[in-house]
């Protein structure tokens, strides 16, 4: 079989599986795991998956600008902003990104809820202006374009000199290795707001399930909860209450 064949064929049960194992695609191509190993670094250097340890596994297929994504599975967001909402209380200090799913949570905070939200993200900052009882303190720096956030060291900083209470993390990719991130400015700042928040919670549709991203952000166990649409028992969320998060 030709390189190429061997390729396609990767990417096939990928796109079927979410991940291939070096082993499985060894014994389905008939060539060797270090054969398999090497076609998969030539994907990984094109983009077109993350080589992990044994395998590899998809990108997100999630659309990466901000005007495309704010459309995209609106319904299935406001389904996780309503799991999300019981967690905040009254007095408490939320750090916000700018994920779209945190956007949703912003839009459904109770109005008589009394909290200060620090966040890098224009859509939320603009969102709560009109709360009338939410503080918010903006992270400034320099402009993210494809995400409407800031990044750079003035907005780590900002995030540096506050110790929240909950981190709602809106997830880009997260596996069982952890989460990660597409742009690596933007990881440092989420890598910034999950060391100095008590609570972390992050915030996945399905879709975004056992995927990956190139730009490290934190491993997985230190996330508590992570909610998404679907029921809590999905059998796609089985690995993630067996490394002990609550699953929402």
């Amino acid at each position: 079989m030709v390189k190429e064949e061997r390729l396609q064929l990767i990417l096939q049960h990928l796109t079927r599986d979410n991940r291939v194992q070096l082993g499985e695609m060894s014994r389905l191509l008939s060539v060797s795991e270090d054969t398999v190993r090497r076609d998969i670094k030539e994907l990984d250097v094109q983009g077109l998956l993350k080589a992990v340890r044994g395998g590899a596994i998809a990108n997100s297929s999630i659309p990466h600008h901000y005007r495309d994504r704010e459309t995209f599975d609106i319904s299935l967001k406001r389904r996780i902003a309503e799991k999300a909402i019981p967690f905040i209380k009254n007095g408490q200090t939320i750090f916000m990104d700018g994920g779209t799913s945190v956007l949703a949570v912003a839009q459904m905070l109770p109005k008589d809820l009394k909290v200060t939200v620090v966040t890098n993200s224009f859509p939320v900052a603009d969102v709560l202006e009109d709360h009338p009882n939410a503080e918010v303190i903006f992270a400034g720096g320099r402009l993210y374009k494809t995400a409407f956030t800031t990044i750079g060291q003035q907005a780590i900083d900002t995030v540096r000199n506050v110790r929240a209470n909950i981190y709602f993390f809106g997830v880009s990719s997260i596996h069982t290795i952890g989460l990660t991130a597409r742009s690596y400015e933007d990881s440092l700042v989420k890598r910034a707001m999950v060391e100095n928040a008590t609570q972390i919670i992050a915030l996945s549709t399905l879709q975004k399930i056992d995927t990956a991203e190139a730009f490290f952000v934190c491993p997985i166990t230190k996330v508590d909860t992570l909610i998404t649409e679907a029921i809590p028992d999905d059998e796609k969320l089985q690995p993630y209450r067996d490394l002990g998060l609550n699953v929402v």
